[in-house]
């Protein structure tokens, strides 16, 4: 079968991806599916829970409800738990059976939101989409729904992309902060983890966003039509010796992106046009991207990106590869010599190839090193 997995694991999927969006922002994400797959979304996806609980519930759809439909009970049960528990928001997602049944789940928020007197909004999943997906329409969806129309302040900024799949540990974030921070930059908001909604809400007072991951681009592209926000797509944090090389480049990028309101992408445009396909790094573009640059500056050689994730292209550049199922990362991979992936990786690279570990929680559920 072609573009199917027949040895790696796929891709944490859009279901899991909004939740992790949503998780710190005090709403109640329902997702539209049978019982019994709450755990599959959450617990297995999602760090914090460890820590602390979230408003995610499952609406335990049944196979007579599927067929016949049964709005009347679905609009119900969110209304009362709403009533009981008051969140912020209410945000509805869809699993496969709803999206191949043609649930109208614009209209189902119309009517939550009246009946319960609490904003809601549908983020577009299906079961059939990556996280990236998943993060970035909940993301969006937050900067359309909820972001104030400000006063810009100087020196201001936002963190777009921030969640456990791709950054593991609430340290991550730190020297994210630490790092916009030391560039002269007051954090606004982090999207979406060590922010409430209502720092979200502030966003629209920075001076420039800094993009972390590929789940960010899409907010970034509202807050850019809304308020003339630029963004910057890169990230400060990346493993290995190599990392401190392209912090001045982002630095600089930011400071010249809240003068000339102009977006850049040190990730990708900073990078060799053309890179040996002997070296590879697998992952996220934003954070594969920056890593490749910065070993780029830092004189160890020019490599080239393998995306797996989807909504992602344009954050590559001319050189890196995005790839569809288990055989197109296969085939990218097949002369490479050396690759930096996630440890599961290693059953489909040639004989010889060294693999440096990169370790991805979307991918195969480890933490990164």
């Amino acid at each position: 079968m072609n573009r199917s997995n027949r040895i790696l694991p796929v891709y944490t999927g859009d279901v899991s991806g909004a939740c992790s969006a949503l998780f710190e922002l005090g709403g109640m994400v329902v997702i539209h599916d049978p019982s019994g797959c709450n755990s599959t979304y959450n617990t297995h996806d999602e760090t914090r829970w460890y820590d602390h609980d979230s408003l995610i519930f499952i609406t335990g759809l049944i196979e007579r409800d599927a067929i016949l439909g049964n709005d009347d009970k679905l609009v119900h049960d969110v209304v009362e738990t709403a009533r009981e528990l008051r969140p912020r928001f209410i945000a509805l997602c869809s699993s496969p059976i709803p999206w191949i049944n043609g649930t109208d789940f614009v209209a189902l928020c119309r009517l939550i939101e009246r009946r319960a007197g609490i904003p809601c909004f549908y983020v577009q999943t299906n079961g059939m989409h990556d996280y990236v997906v998943g993060a970035g329409n909940a993301l969006a969806e937050i900067a359309r729904q909820f972001v104030e129309a400000l006063p810009p302040v100087k020196n201001t900024v936002n963190i777009l992309g921030a969640t456990p799949l791709d950054y593991h540990t609430p340290e991550a974030v730190d020297c994210i902060r630490q790092f916009c921070e030391q560039s002269g930059f007051s954090v606004t908001s982090c999207w979406a983890m060590g922010s409430t909604l209502d720092e979200l809400t502030q966003a629209g007072e920075a001076s420039v966003n800094l993009v972390v991951s590929a789940a960010g681009l899409a907010a970034a592209k509202v807050l850019r039509k809304r308020f003339d926000t630029p963004f910057v797509v890169g990230t400060p944090y990346v493993t290995g010796a190599d990392a401190t090389a392209l912090r001045p480049v982002l630095a600089q990028a930011l400071q010249k992106a809240a003068r000339y309101k102009a977006s850049s992408f040190p990730c990708r445009d900073g990078r060799a046009q053309n890179a040996d396909a002997a070296r590879c790094i697998v992952g996220d573009p934003v954070i594969c991207g920056s890593l490749a640059a910065a070993q780029e500056l830092s004189g160890t050689g020019a490599c080239r990106v393998v995306c797996p994730t989807e909504a992602s292209r344009e954050l590559l550049a001319p050189c890196d590869v995005a790839t569809d199922g288990e055989e197109e990362v296969a085939a990218a991979l097949a002369g490479a010599a050396h690759v930096t992936a996630d440890p599961f990786y290693e059953a489909i690279l040639p004989a010889g190839t060294k693999l440096t570990p990169l370790p991805h929680l979307a991918f195969s559920g480890r933490n990164a090193l």
